[in-house]
């Protein structure tokens, strides 16, 4: 695996692949970061479930201002921290190991990290068909919706396997999905409501296809950094 484009274009990632990580091959992080181009160039990142690294690595490379990795998983914690060490990019790095499922996404001592221009979300496939509301994975899209987390405008980037069903909360609003090798890559924007409180949202179920995405009609019935656990708003 490798870095394929910006200033750190051809360097070596270490990787890791089973369970808890899937990284994503050449083939599809070329298309999908060439439509992506015009949000990354000093861009706040967040990679969720980041595994070893691969999409937040690739989008520092382009120009983005930042990363903050969320990622729980003790080894490949500490093959992403190697890969960050090794790149020469820990002052623009925060390697956190966090349970996606409990923080809040605002880590501590980095303000200048966030709010996130564009979040990658990337779980094991096995939880996407748990992607509905009031589920965990659902909770935590909610929460990287706040106005304190996401930036106005700011660009989620969800991978699944092609044509699942899922959920997301109606603050992420479909703009396109990718098909590529067997996956669907599903981006969305980001609109914050007025006077947004923390009451969870009705969902949206997803489209699938390199195409501007379908309206969505709700369900019937949302220096090296490392840190290891806590957050501003004191979850895990």
């Amino acid at each position: 695996m490798r870095i394929i484009s910006g200033k750190y274009r051809r360097r070596k990632l270490l990787t890791r692949t089973g369970l808890t990580t899937r990284p994503i091959t050449d083939r599809a992080k070329e298309p999908l970061f060439e439509r992506l181009w015009s949000c990354v160039e000093e861009a706040r990142v967040a990679d969720v479930f980041a595994g070893t690294g691969t999409l937040g690595l690739e989008a520092l490379s382009r120009g983005a201002h930042s990363v903050v990795f969320v990622e729980q998983d003790r080894k490949a914690g500490e093959l992403l921290q190697k890969n960050v060490d090794t790149i020469g990019a820990s002052a623009d790095c925060l390697c956190w190991r966090a349970d996606v499922m409990r923080c809040s996404f605002r880590p501590q001592g980095v303000q200048d990290f966030v709010p996130f221009d564009l979040i990658f979300f990337d779980p094991p496939y096995r939880m996407i068909e748990t992607l509905q509301p009031a589920s965990p994975l659902f909770k935590a899209l909610e929460r990287l919706a706040r106005p304190t987390v996401s930036a106005p405008e700011a660009t989620l980037v969800l991978r699944t396997p092609a044509a699942s069903v899922f959920t997301v909360p109606t603050a992420w609003q479909p703009d396109r999905t990718l098909t590529i090798a067997g996956m669907d890559i599903h981006l969305y924007r980001v609109e914050h409501a007025a006077g947004e409180g923390d009451q969870p949202e009705v969902g949206a179920q997803s489209e699938v296809g390199d195409r501007p995405a379908a309206p969505q009609n709700p369900p019937v019935v949302s220096p090296t950094h490392t840190v290891d656990g806590g957050d501003e708003d004191g979850h895990d």
